[in-house]
């Protein structure tokens, strides 16, 4: 599947549908459990997952025979290309066809399902079975897993971003390796746009918030922020990190020609998951994406010369050097669900079982979710997906975190940047904005609390 990022816009609308009430109700029929007990008694338990493409169907149903021959009582019943929007309703309403086990594309979710119970808290199932969570996942995805110390959530294999480049265009502007630091970046950029009187012939990189995965929050990855101080409210008028990330934004656009030149040329671009990508066909010398690009361009049969860096981070921050903004996918178990015990026993192998966890990734050319699967001599990797595991391994690589209003605060952020990059919004304005973008962002968690 190729990244999250193409989700963003449904995953904004759904979190705004997110405080729900959780139904009693039973999953699936037959064979009752308890919360963490066990049961050798026949079970049938129902998975409800987003996958709809062939090779994706076949990695996860080989998963689940892998699953069923290890444990011949539990039968897994798999639903495909199941929407949140479906999720939530099926949570609502309860039945018999309510799901047991559930993923979603949507970390955003993630305070939603935790704060309203839909989704049970899986430590004492963690617990039970003596698996350390810090030892077996990455910070940030238990980060944007769980809220408010409820870990209602696993990652199902993750996406990691980085900075793709093209080696052709950099050997002939003359630079032997990728930027490490912002200025550097700005400087490479620089000398690899070919202007014309009405556009370009080439651009060094797209700056714009709307340039596919140049979002404000993965730029905001790079500087080290954090998004809420300890009682909870926002942060961004206070850490410099992000009010930083603006500015070196904003002064690239201008650098490279200024917001409108580089909006008109951005319209010009083709459909960010086809072969008509900008830095596919050329058009962009570098770009910010996710490990999925890889096997994009290998699929597309793009001509493109290309390798993979780290993107960069501020020059007094030289020794973060690797890190990078992470999110993927998440499973739980329905609240709803009579077999929890059952569900359990699945949704820990698929999330902890090195085996499972790196035959999926290697189908899906995703980023294993565990710190054992990235090491794990069985994952297939060319040089340029390397840079992906590394990231994902960097333990100063963050996320956004889970909120009980999903990416509202995400987007309140993000409106700011569209502002502030287009001039709407001066240098000199931006303190004022920024401290009203965070009383903004506090007003809607408290009513979402």
């Amino acid at each position: 599947m190729p990244g999250r990022s193409r989700r963003t816009a449904a995953a904004i609308a759904v979190s705004a549908t997110l405080a729900l009430t959780a139904a009693a109700c039973t999953g699936s029929s037959g064979g009752g459990q308890g919360s963490t007990g066990s049961s050798s008694a026949p079970v049938t338990i129902t998975f409800w997952h987003g996958w709809s493409q062939a090779n994706e169907l076949k990695a996860i149903n080989d998963n689940i025979a892998a699953f069923e021959k290890s444990h011949p009582n539990i039968k897994v019943k798999a639903v495909a290309n199941v929407t949140d929007d479906k999720i939530n309703q099926a949570l609502r309403a309860g039945g018999d066809q309510a799901p047991d086990v559930v993923s979603s594309f949507s970390t955003n979710n993630v305070g939603g399902f935790c704060k309203t119970g839909e989704w049970v808290n899986l430590d004492p199932f963690l617990q039970k079975d003596g698996i350390d969570k810090a030892k077996t996942y990455s910070a940030a995805m238990l980060n944007y897993t769980s809220y408010n110390g409820d870990q209602c959530a696993l990652p199902l294999l993750g996406d990691a971003y980085g900075l793709y480049y093209n080696t052709d265009m950099f050997k002939a502007a003359g630079i032997a390796s990728p930027p490490k630091t912002w200025s550097e970046f700005q400087a490479d950029a620089v000398k690899l746009t070919k202007q014309t009187a009405s556009g370009y012939a080439q651009l060094g990189f797209m700056p714009l918030y709307h340039g596919y995965e140049t979002t404000t929050e993965h730029y905001a990855a790079q500087f080290s922020p954090t998004w809420f101080d300890s009682a909870g409210k926002s942060n961004i008028a206070k850490d410099p990190a992000f009010a930083a990330a603006l500015k070196e934004q904003k002064t690239l656009v201008d650098a490279l020609g200024g917001y409108k030149k580089l909006d008109k040329y951005r319209t010009s671009f083709g459909d960010e998951f086809s072969a008509k990508n900008p830095f596919e066909t050329g058009q962009v010398a570098m770009a910010l994406d996710g490990e999925w690009r890889v096997s994009m361009i290998k699929s597309d049969g793009a001509k493109v010369n290309y390798a993979t860096a780290p993107l960069p981070v501020p020059d007094g921050q030289a020794d973060k050097y690797g890190i990078g903004y992470q999110t993927g996918t998440i499973i739980g178990i329905a609240s709803t669900s009579k077999k929890q015990a059952a569900a359990w026993e699945f949704l820990k192998y698929l999330t902890t079982d090195t085996h499972a966890v790196v035959s999926f990734a290697n189908a899906i050319s995703n980023v294993p979710s565990t710190l054992a699967g990235l090491q794990s001599p069985d994952l297939v990797k060319t040089p340029q997906f390397q840079t992906f595991l590394d990231v994902a391994a960097n333990p100063g690589s963050n996320t956004t975190p889970a909120a009980p209003n999903g990416a509202a605060y995400i987007t309140t952020y993000q409106n700011l940047g569209y502002k502030y990059e287009s001039g709407q919004i001066s240098d000199a304005g931006l303190a004022k904005a920024l401290t009203d973008t965070a009383n903004q962002i506090d007003t809607d968690l408290a009513q979402a609390r």
